[in-house]
């Protein structure tokens, strides 16, 4: 099973995965608050996107699933935790590496969960991008749902057109918790696919929502990067703002793509926001195409 971008990603973050066996990706949990776990790849493997497990009584929810090499070492760290079947995944957006695990989940059990435009995107996929109809979510919404589990409110909720068109979010109001997907990247330049509907525009807009939502306490589970807070986010908008401005008035001033790159205007944040998928030129890249389509 395949998904648009996996192959790239991996020969980024960690070129042995391509041909590592599952058993080999361990999966680790940071309780973030009683109940309610962050997970990801131990000593720095790459598992996939930040991973949510909200566990108790009423039953086992999970956000996003990682890669498809994830699957076992996830179930693995999911039973260690709990013991007891995800009831509910949910789907934060359709790149493989946050939903790539989704056949081998719902294989076990799992009830699927995503806005309505990811189950129509993997329907699309064909060749060897097909998805197998496991991989596919059997429930979906177009503008919310409301989970109430394990005396939590967990407020799934979509934003068009920002990291993809299929972006959902999930608030955790009662515990003051974000589960951002990659409508956050912590101190990394984001990935904007505007070939899976995203925009500049979009994100931002989505990310300002965000921080109106949050305040100085609220715990942010990013897709990539550290759990983050308000203040971080706020950065994290201001640069991709800044960085749509510096972009902007070098092409109004008739400046072609070339002479955008070499003139490298995102310079100034190369250091700590430049990294192997987005690149500082690639980000440039991407604010040219925002800005010219």
């Amino acid at each position: 099973m395949k998904y648009r971008l996996i192959t790239g990603i991996l020969l980024i973050f960690a070129p042995g995965l391509l041909l590592a066996q599952d058993s080999e990706i361990q999966v680790q949990s940071t309780e973030i608050v009683p109940g309610l776990y962050m997970l990801d790849g131990v000593d720095g493997q790459f598992a996939g996107g930040n991973i949510s497990l909200l566990i108790g009584s009423d039953g086992v929810v999970l956000i996003d699933d990682g890669l498809p090499t994830t699957g076992p070492a996830l179930l693995a760290a999911i039973a260690e935790l709990t013991g007891e079947p995800v009831d509910f995944l949910i789907n934060t957006h359709v790149h493989g590496d946050h939903i790539g695990s989704n056949a081998t989940l719902h294989q076990h059990g799992a009830t699927i969960i995503a806005h309505d435009n990811i189950r129509a995107r993997l329907l699309e996929m064909t060749g060897d991008e097909a998805v197998s109809v496991d991989a596919l979510p059997e429930i979906t919404f177009s503008d919310s749902v409301t989970f109430y589990l394990n005396g939590h409110k967990a407020f799934v909720f979509h934003v068009k057109n920002a990291h993809t068109d299929g972006d959902a979010i999930i608030h955790f109001p009662d515990i003051n918790v974000i589960h951002a997907g990659d409508i956050m990247f912590n101190r990394l330049f984001p990935f904007i696919d505007m070939d899976s509907g995203g925009s500049v525009a979009g994100f931002l807009a989505a990310q300002d929502k965000l921080i109106a939502l949050a305040d100085d306490d609220t715990i942010i589970i990013p897709g990539h990067g550290a759990i983050a807070n308000r203040a971080d986010l706020i950065v994290a908008r201001d640069v991709l703002a800044d960085s749509q401005s510096r972009v902007r008035k070098l092409i109004d001033a008739g400046m072609s793509e070339e002479d955008i790159i070499a003139a490298n205007p995102l310079a100034d944040y190369h250091d700590v926001w430049n990294w192997g998928f987005i690149t500082t030129e690639r980000m440039t890249r991407s604010m040219v195409r925002s800005l010219t389509e």
